[in-house]
């Protein structure tokens, strides 16, 4: 794989963590903690494709093979690094929103 396309990987498969990551929001949201749950496990499976890719990179410019700093891959990195965010928020979500249709159920 060459640079270019290891970075259009990255942005890829972080847009597609950031999309289940919100996903799985709106999951939960619906009370449909099990689609939540799914959803973000997903959104794991995505960023872990996205970090080999750029675990790729990073060992290709080790080995000497220097990657041009572009606007691409600036906005790869950049993509990357909000979908991780992102995950993490949504799983916070998840967790509150399956809490408070818990305790609407339990009629508190």
């Amino acid at each position: 794989m060459d640079h270019t396309e290891a970075i259009f990987q990255l942005i890829l498969h972080g847009g597609n963590a950031r999309s289940l990551a919100m996903e799985a929001i709106a999951f939960a949201k619906n009370k449909d903690m099990a689609g939540a749950q799914r959803a973000l496990d997903r959104a794991a499976d995505e960023l872990t494709k996205a970090h080999h890719n750029q675990t790729a990179l990073i060992q290709k410019e080790v080995a000497g093979d220097k990657l041009e700093l572009s606007m691409l891959l600036i906005h790869a990195q950049d993509h990357l690094m909000n979908a991780m965010t992102i995950k993490d928020l949504a799983a916070e979500f998840v967790e509150m929103y399956g809490q408070i249709h818990q305790s609407k159920g339990a009629g508190v």
